[in-house]
């Protein structure tokens, strides 16, 4: 095919001296024609180019939500043309503001040419167009926002202005997950069901943890919300709350889950009263290494007694006070093992740190328990899992 003009029906919007964008929607399948994503490469030990390499696990994402019902992508994608891209004004409007006027678009295209020859090139939408293009459906009317470049220079600088805005806080995003129900992200449809428990935790007058996680509409909160899921995805894994995944549609029995969470954290306040409540500063069963590893001593505790289906509160209770003794949340020193002291407040919020204290108080529970197992118990629990990994 030669040479062509596309026209598109467009918005002219002057936001400054010298600054104007068009407006217009198109079918995204049609886009890479006349507009290519420059990617970084490097000609010759010169850098060029200013896109992303494409995402392919993201763009898997993008397409399979493109493909189910009603998808919606509301965000413009954003291409920067060359000085061959005109807009041709329609007839003058009687009424409306003075810094917007309707028209045409007039895009050349050639689809023959090579990316180099087109004349426009993606600033923002990479993952979206290249989903679009992928996706089996016949077309996907999309958003454009476009502006005339005056060089590779002008294109540069958008694509940095546009990406390095602040993303939306993942607290903010974890908090408004419970209230979806739309195709998502895999890493956001993994938590979205933790962050339903969590807000039940942080929310339920009968909860021993209501009000004390941070969260962006609970400010005052001294447990940090991704302690928290952590905690709950760990259990939700292969924990105890692995054992109502099953019994319910869907993502399972939140109701026994929450009834043994409460029953848990409740436990923890009343044997750890001095730990408990206060910010993680001044007491590490508050802080992110405290709380993921006294999920595994949920799980552990839940483990030794399965012939409950729902743990008590006095049930682990009873087991905490094993450990109570060793414990230093607030002062003192962790004893690790010979030559391996830590004081208190050192125990950080790492993997490793993490691993260490776990498979201490791990130990420690266990050899605190043992007496009180039958024979059986014991061989069914000498392999029992530590945290290998936090």
């Amino acid at each position: 095919m030669g040479d062509s003009e596309l026209r598109i029906p467009a918005i002219e919007v002057q936001q400054s001296p010298g600054r104007i964008l068009y407006s217009f929607a198109i079918d995204g399948k049609l886009i890479p024609s006349f507009a290519a994503i420059s990617r970084v490469h490097r000609r010759e030990a010169v850098l060029e180019g200013y896109q992303r390499p494409e995402v392919l696990a993201h763009i898997a994402e993008i397409r399979d939500y493109l493909e189910s019902e009603s998808p919606m992508i509301p965000n413009a994608v954003v291409i920067a043309f060359d000085k061959r891209v005109r807009f041709e004004a329609g007839p003058v409007a009687t009424v409306g503001p003075s810094y917007a006027r309707t028209g045409d678009l007039v895009i050349p295209f050639d689809s023959e040419a090579d990316d180099t020859a087109k004349p426009g090139f993606v600033v923002d939408g990479q993952q979206r167009l290249a989903a679009i293009r992928d996706a089996t459906i016949d077309e996907f009317p999309i958003c454009v926002s476009a502006f005339i470049a005056h060089g590779v220079r002008d294109q540069i600088e958008q694509f940095i202005l546009v990406n390095s805005t602040k993303p939306l806080p993942k607290g903010l995003i974890y908090e408004l997950l419970p209230s979806t129900q739309t195709t998502l992200p895999s890493l956001l449809r993994r938590r979205r069901f933790p962050a339903y428990l969590l807000d039940r935790l942080n929310r339920d007058e009968d909860s021993p943890l209501k009000d004390l996680i941070q969260t962006p509409t609970t400010p005052q909160g001294i447990i940090k919300d991704n302690s928290i899921l952590k905690m709950l995805e760990n259990s939700l894994s292969d924990g105890l709350l692995y054992r109502f995944r099953q019994a319910a549609p869907s993502d399972g029995d939140a109701e026994a889950m929450l009834t043994v969470l409460r029953s848990f954290w409740s436990a923890c306040r009343e044997v750890f009263p001095q730990a408990w409540g206060i910010p993680p500063k001044r007491s590490r069963l508050m802080h992110g290494a405290g709380i993921v590893t006294m999920g595994f001593l949920m799980d552990a505790i839940a483990d030794r007694h399965r012939s409950e289906r729902l743990p008590s509160q006095q049930t682990f209770r009873a087991d905490l006070e094993a450990i109570k003794p060793e414990c230093r949340w607030t002062d003192g020193y962790w004893i690790f093992g010979p030559g391996r002291e830590r004081k208190w407040n050192e125990v950080q919020n790492t993997s490793k740190d993490i691993q260490l204290l776990s498979n201490h108080l791990l130990v420690l529970f266990r050899s605190a328990v043992r007496g009180t197992e039958t024979p059986g118990d014991q061989r069914e629990r000498s392999d029992a899992r530590l945290p290998l990994e936090a």
